[in-house]
């Protein structure tokens, strides 16, 4: 399993990378990228099972990031996890409707961080 970590924090990126292994029982392969332009760089050498995503990150955002992901007929059948401090139920279900899968609320832990994973899983269009 290969999954992409996209998130302008190397703090951030280490700590869903820690509750990600928590919570997956098989190998996974992490990639990073500090930015949506370089996580959409990495989408698109294939291969990518998961994308988690911060919201605000420079060059491109999340939003941006997802947006385009979606739009991709090679990347739209990507599952999107969103971690973000910023947002509401309006921000939320824009984030929905655009594609993602699950939109988390900073700060996270290991349980909510695996709550969503589930989530996704369990989804018609997930793994």
């Amino acid at each position: 399993m290969k999954i992409l970590i996209a998130d302008d924090s190397g703090t951030a990126r280490m700590f869903i990378k820690q509750c990600l292994e928590i919570s997956i029982s098989e190998d996974v392969e992490f990639l990073e990228a500090a930015n949506g332009q370089e996580a959409l760089m990495l989408l698109k050498v294939g291969g990518v099972e998961l994308l988690v995503t911060d919201l605000n990150m420079p060059v491109m955002d999340g939003r941006e990031l997802i947006r385009r992901v979606s739009a991709s007929p090679k990347l739209n059948g990507t599952p999107m996890m969103v971690i973000t401090s910023s947002g509401n139920e309006a921000r939320k279900q824009e984030l929905l409707d655009l594609g993602a899968k699950v939109v988390l609320r900073k700060p996270v832990n290991p349980m909510k961080i695996a709550e969503g994973l589930e989530a996704v899983l369990t989804t018609p269009e997930g793994w």
